[in-house]
């Protein structure tokens, strides 16, 4: 007999959300007898009124913001990396020329380049969009290059005996066996997206989650900042869980019709 969903849950699930209730009570219980400066951390419960009273400004406006600078950064990031990514694979001469070029892009650090995109594309939605694709190219290009370069070569073999030609093996057995591979590069980049995005704001941004964070910070009003900080966190887990849940459906129909 199976377990019920909820009981899966909550055997999956319940070590940590007591966790998270323990650190809650203690982070409260440490503001409120004074053994932590409010201005320093403030409370949850202030977080959560902070929430509560800047609702429209944070929802209606700063998370939207973040969120179009996510999703189009991503999408650009996905499109172009899986690109490269197979070419790299077909192609050994590109491999050997771009290959390099990832692994000397991810030692630039974001903060010294975003002043740069700030010159190239002013204070607008794209400054943003540069610093999110850089973050999450690299990823999604690794991924699909090594799940490729890693699949199965029985497979391979077997199709190569029947007459199968390059594009053949490739959609028929190394697209589908690196698609593992390829789905754990996207969870990885679409957290990356929230940080590029962050990073973005903070330095040339006139709206987002990032930008009211810094704009609170400067005034020391550390309640409104740790609310953005809080959306920020859980937009990126509300983010992963839908690549993740997307791997699932996606996985599982191959699966069923496999």
């Amino acid at each position: 007999m199976q377990p019920i969903p909820f009981k899966k849950h909550l055997d999956n699930y319940g070590p940590f959300l007591l966790l998270v209730l323990l650190i809650l009570v203690i982070w409260e219980s440490a503001v409120r007898l004074h053994l932590i400066p409010a201005f320093i951390l403030p409370a949850p419960s202030s977080i959560g009124i902070a929430l509560i009273e800047h609702r429209q400004l944070l929802f209606g406006q700063h998370l939207l913001a973040t969120l179009q600078e996510i999703l189009v950064g991503f999408v650009l990031s996905v499109i172009f990396g899986v690109l490269l990514g197979i070419g790299m694979f077909l192609f050994r001469p590109v491999e050997k020329a771009i290959y390099p070029f990832l692994i000397i892009s991810q030692t630039v650090p974001l903060i010294a380049l975003s002043p740069l995109f700030i010159m190239w594309f002013g204070y607008t939605l794209w400054s943003k969009v540069a610093v999110v694709f850089l973050t999450a190219f690299f990823p999604v290009v690794v991924s699909t290059y090594d799940g490729l370069r890693t699949s199965g070569q029985t497979y391979k073999d077997l199709l190569l005996t029947f007459g199968a030609n390059r594009w053949q093996l490739l959609v028929k057995t190394q697209i589908p066996l690196a698609l593992p591979a390829f789905f754990s590069g996207l969870k990885l980049s679409i957290v990356y997206c929230v940080i590029g995005a962050t990073i973005g704001e903070w330095l040339g941004g006139s709206k987002g989650l990032g930008y009211f964070s810094r704009r609170m910070a400067g005034n020391m009003q550390s309640d409104e900042m740790f609310a953005a900080v809080f959306l920020l966190s859980a937009l990126g887990v509300v983010l992963f869980l839908a690549i993740a849940l997307l791997e699932q459906l996606f996985l599982k129909k191959r699966g069923s019709n496999q």
